[in-house]
């Protein structure tokens, strides 16, 4: 069991890592070459990071049949939450009152999504429909 979870956490790893990668590749591809501002362009690029990162742990890390309507609504909710938190924190820290790196607070916040999700996941989207999709299979 011990060996399920870990390699269930690796894969969780390597496809966060994709989609952050997917992530500030848009961001940098729309802000340098089609100049968007910078909200529009932080916004579309989570999108994209967030459907790709979704489908892949959907069918690898956690192997779920359940409704997928129903699992990207829950994941819809974490970033109804996460998202104004994230964009907020990024505005107070980055601001004058800390003037912190933009590229650590990204990392931090990074980082940050990449914990809470995996719990998130794991326990609220994907808990009950673990490996649902293997025994379906066999």
């Amino acid at each position: 069991m011990k060996n399920k979870e870990l390699m269930r956490t690796l894969k969780f790893v390597l496809f966060s890592a994709s989609a952050g990668l997917i992530q500030i590749g848009a961001d940098a591809l729309m802000l340098e070459v089609f100049h968007f501002v910078p909200w529009v362009s932080y916004l579309i690029a989570l999108i994209l990071s967030v459907l790709w990162n979704f489908t892949l742990n959907r069918k690898f890390t956690f192997c779920s049949a359940n409704n997928v309507p129903v699992a990207m609504l829950k994941v819809a909710a974490f970033y109804l939450v996460f998202t104004p938190l994230s964009t907020w924190w990024t505005a107070v820290l980055t601001g004058e009152g800390f003037l912190w790196n933009e590229y650590l607070v990204l990392a931090i916040t990074m980082v940050t999504n990449f914990v809470t999700e995996y719990i998130y996941d794991r326990f609220v989207v994907f808990g009950s429909s673990i490996d649902t999709a293997k025994e379906r299979k066999e």
